[in-house]
């Protein structure tokens, strides 16, 4: 036997890039698309990971700091603002023409990237949501390219098509059924491709239930329409779906968009029980409180915050039920007056998901983290106060021109998943959409006009008279509450 013997080739191990991604070449979906890489949990396409595929746009162009405040006129200067800010959606747009035909996905990703900043921070008001009509379709056929698998995509590129496709539905506002048309049938073969990464998932399944929160109507044949996504959100929500575990991540998702898309209907079709005395449907928030308080025992953080903001939607709805004074005439006040859990077949299992949360919200131990026992009990405290305590939340959103009040959890799940779509264009998109504006019911005080540099000065800065008093007010309460901490020191209280 002639020459040396052919060594075996060694197997490649996986390794992480630059961007922090596993890297694989040996892993294909059911749908024999390639799978070359896993996303980190924290994976966003708001992240600067890709800094040299941007097309020839860098970032610092699309800001719009590189105006000259002192040549335009105070009066000018919102005008010359829009003005640039259509400018570089236009030049941002025509990326999407590009991406089919580049080869490397690096480029293809930072296109994505480019994309979504340009659609969220600079499709501004009426002229904004032209401009992204007119190009839509071009950016729809980029997404479904790349969605589709084709021309080798990595997860990282699906994931950002996903999140472009997401907040170009926000854009382009409500009463779009041709959207939904359009994307139902592709968004659910992600959802259902079991080999698909987690991230691309659960990024398929927030695009689709934002697209018909935002744009779909009730015109939508059964099957197309909220309802069956409401569905599937329940299925992938499991434990299990289609003969595969899910990840925690995709669950805690799924449940997100079940209660995004559970405020669009009414308090019974979530919350109603099946009487001896009434006909009622049960209720969709009913069929799953079982699989709720599963979550609430998970070891997964996300996956019991969106089981916990689950039931305090569901809890919510079953409160704005209530009964007429006839009806309630053995019941106790609270009863009858509004809706409750007494007496029902629910009853004892409420009851168990109000002592988890409970116990949620001041669970401690070396298992976690300070910054997630602190962000856990916060979170689980304000669910306790409207589970346990039957008090509605409060959040107040303000920006320069107005504000948002907020005063149930339907209108808070709504701006957290808005927020989380939008990322850092959310305050611009709230102050200029006015689908956003309608949903949210935005209150203008007419003190929209920019501040001058000595009005900066005067409300803005760390030495304003604003700024002190905020100062001050923190300083007291810091005092009292360490006073109160060390109460038992002294005999008559008077150190508080």
């Amino acid at each position: 036997m002639h020459g040396r013997e052919k060594k075996a080739k060694p197997q490649r191990r996986k390794k992480k890039n630059k961007d922090g991604l596993i890297t694989s070449q040996d892993t294909t979906d059911d749908d024999g698309v390639l799978r070359d890489m896993e996303l980190p949990d924290d994976w966003t396409v708001a992240a600067s990971s890709v800094g040299s595929s941007n097309f020839g746009l860098d970032d610092d162009d699309l800001l719009l700091e590189d105006i000259d405040e002192n040549n335009v006129e105070e009066v000018n200067r919102s005008i010359a603002a829009a003005a640039a800010r259509a400018s570089k959606l236009a030049d941002a747009l025509s990326i999407a023409t590009t991406i089919t035909s580049e080869k490397r996905a690096t480029k293809r990703e930072g296109g994505y990237r480019v994309l979504f900043k340009a659609i969220t921070q600079y499709a501004t008001g009426n002229e904004g949501m032209e401009i992204l009509n007119l190009r839509f379709d071009v950016v729809l056929e980029a997404c479904l390219y790349t969605l589709q698998g084709k021309g080798n995509s990595t997860p990282a590129e699906q994931y950002a098509a996903c999140r472009v496709l997401e907040a170009s539905s926000v854009v382009l506002g409500e009463d779009r059924d041709d959207i939904a048309e359009k994307l139902n049938g592709p968004l659910k073969k992600i959802i259902n491709a079991t080999g698909r990464v987690a991230q691309v998932r659960s990024a398929a399944l927030r695009c689709l239930a934002m697209v018909h929160f935002i744009c779909g109507t009730n015109c939508l044949e059964e099957g197309e329409d909220a309802t069956a996504v409401l569905t599937l959100c329940e299925k992938v929500s499991a434990e299990s779906y289609r003969g595969e575990t899910v990840s925690p991540i995709l669950r805690a998702t799924a449940l997100d968009c079940w209660s995004l898309l559970g405020t669009t209907f009414s308090d019974a079709f979530i919350a109603a029980g099946v009487d001896s005395d009434e006909d009622y449907n049960l209720g969709q928030g009913l069929q799953l409180l079982p699989l709720l308080a599963e979550c609430l025992d998970s070891t997964d953080q996300s996956l019991r915050r969106s089981a916990g903001e689950c039931v305090s939607l569901i809890h919510e709805c079953r409160l704005n039920l209530g009964m007429d004074e006839e009806e309630a005439a053995n019941r106790t006040e609270r009863a009858y007056r509004r809706g409750s859990w007494d007496g029902s077949e629910w009853e004892v299992l409420m009851d168990e998901v109000k002592q988890r949360i409970a116990e949620l919200s001041v669970e401690s131990g070396h298992h976690m983290s300070k910054k997630d026992k602190k962000e856990q009990r916060s979170t689980f405290r304000d669910f306790m106060s409207t589970i346990v305590d039957d008090e509605s939340p409060e959040e107040i959103v303000n920006w320069r021109g107005g504000k948002v009040k907020l005063n149930s959890w339907q209108e808070i799940i709504k701006l957290n998943f808005v927020r989380h779509c939008l990322q850092g264009g959310f305050q611009v998109q709230l102050m200029t959409n006015e689908t956003l504006q309608a949903i949210f019911g935005a209150v203008f005080d007419g003190s929209g006009m920019p501040l001058n540099q000595l009005e900066k000065r005067m409300y803005m800065s760390k030495t304003s008279e604003a700024a002190k008093a905020a100062d001050k007010a923190m300083t007291k309460q810091r005092r009292t509450r360490t006073n109160v901490k060390n109460h038992f020191l002294t005999a008559d209280g008077e150190d508080i």
